[in-house]
């Protein structure tokens, strides 16, 4: 019986691990821009990189 309320803590403060990390990343801004990622490619410049003929 007391492996399970061990399992149980451990698998909470886990879950409040993953909850904590989530909201440090949403408040970091880590989940701001959606849309300029997936447009990303049309908006680049075809320029080369290389001058040398």
């Amino acid at each position: 019986m007391t492996v399970i309320f061990l399992l149980i803590l451990v698998s909470l403060i886990l879950a409040l691990g993953f909850l904590g990390a989530f909201f440090w990343a949403v408040k970091g801004g880590q989940y701001d821009d959606d849309y300029t990622p997936s447009v990303r490619i049309l908006l680049e410049d075809d320029k080369p990189t290389d001058t040398k003929l």
